[in-house]
């Protein structure tokens, strides 16, 4: 299965001073990431645990931020707890090394598409977090 690719996302979206995923809501691509966990007999607890682990949203955060249709940049600038961790994320994601994003805001947005691949892919939910 192939990760979230979404136009301008390559190596090109490195460069532009601000894509448009930026602005768009979190609550519109959080249905994909469930659907691609499910779709292969994955859980929409399994995605919203790495969402935790990620950025430290707990379920009620969560769904705050889904109702109010947060946009992705403010998703990440007002996450509770970005993990320290997660520049262990590492490998290709839509063509690009998620380690060699320099832009932060595109960095996290790789870094949860990365994760929801691993899980996608059958990794062990241990190893997608780094545990």
């Amino acid at each position: 299965m192939t990760a979230l690719c979404y136009d301008g996302w390559g190596e090109e979206a490195q460069t532009m001073a601000k894509h448009r995923i930026y602005t768009t809501s979190f609550a519109s691509v959080y249905p994909h990431y469930v659907a691609k966990a499910e779709k292969k007999d994955r859980t929409k607890a399994e995605v919203d645990q790495i969402i935790h682990w990620l950025t430290g949203y707990d379920a009620s955060g969560l769904d705050r931020v889904i109702t109010q249709e947060t946009d992705f940049e403010t998703f990440f600038s007002d996450a509770p707890a970005m993990n320290p961790t997660r520049d262990q994320i590492k490998g290709v994601i839509c063509g690009v090394r998620v380690e060699d994003i320099e832009e932060p805001v595109m960095r996290e947005i790789r870094y949860l598409d990365k994760m929801i691949d691993e899980l996608a892919r059958g990794k062990k939910m241990e190893k997608i977090l780094r545990g």
